[in-house]
């Protein structure tokens, strides 16, 4: 019997999925490239929740409420966004994605690919997307963010950014914990759980411009792309 494939795990932005320009026909793109590399193997994908989730938590903490509500908030939005993909994808995707990582894992032994948004207070899709790699022994973790890669600096407000092609895993979680506070609707690099997860599972982690659909497909299939590789 042949040996089954290594599942990947991509977590794609919210500021990815919803940018106000083109989202439909992203939508439908994305859907296709998802359900036809589903096919190929186990793919689990986590979606964001993006500026829709920051203009609801901003609302919510000018009416006083606290960072657990707001996460909750949060994760919402990356609920809709994920069933709004997964009806996109249609079967085996399941209609309404999973709320845990167990269920996640359960899913994706019964079809691929697994859509799902976030999970509890505390963890960002990215984290989820991490813990749900490490419970599947993954092969790689692909980010899919609105930058097309790691950079020294945030390049839509500094032209002369560097990409940084390759980190290790010690780099890498030295710039998340130098950038990231954990506040509900933070827009950040990586999340920290995340990073630790993946740096002791020694599982590879992608980044790349989640709207170049040809460079993410390359990167999901493990062959070479245009981004930012972290890598034990």
């Amino acid at each position: 019997m042949p040996v089954p494939r290594a599942p990947v795990v991509v977590s794609i932005g919210g500021s990815v999925l919803v940018t106000g320009e083109g989202d439909g026909p992203y939508f439908d793109r994305l859907a296709e490239r998802l359900r036809r590399l589903g096919r190929a193997f186990p793919l689990a994908v986590t979606t964001g929740g993006g500026r829709t989730a920051r203009e609801y938590i901003r609302l919510g903490r000018a009416l006083g409420l606290t960072e657990f509500e707001l996460d909750e908030i949060g994760i919402d939005v990356t609920r809709l966004h994920a069933r709004i993909l997964a009806a996109r994808i249609g079967p085996p995707a399941p209609h309404r994605p999973p709320t845990t990582i167990a269920d996640a894992v359960h899913e994706i032994h019964r079809g691929s690919p697994v859509v799902l948004g976030g999970t509890e207070p505390g963890h960002t899709t990215d984290g989820v997307a991490a813990l749900l790699a490490v419970r599947l022994r993954a092969a790689r973790v692909v980010n899919a963010t609105n930058v097309a890669g790691i950079f020294t600096e945030d390049p839509r407000s500094h032209p002369r950014a560097r990409r940084i092609e390759r980190m290790s895993w010690a780099e890498f979680r030295g710039m998340v914990h130098r950038e990231s506070s954990g506040a509900a609707g933070q827009e950040f690099l990586f999340d920290r759980t995340g990073a630790e997860a993946l740096a002791r599972a020694r599982i590879p982690l992608a980044v790349v411009s989640g709207r170049d659909l040809d460079n993410l497909e390359r990167a999901i299939r493990g062959r070479p792309f245009d981004g930012s590789r972290v890598e034990p």
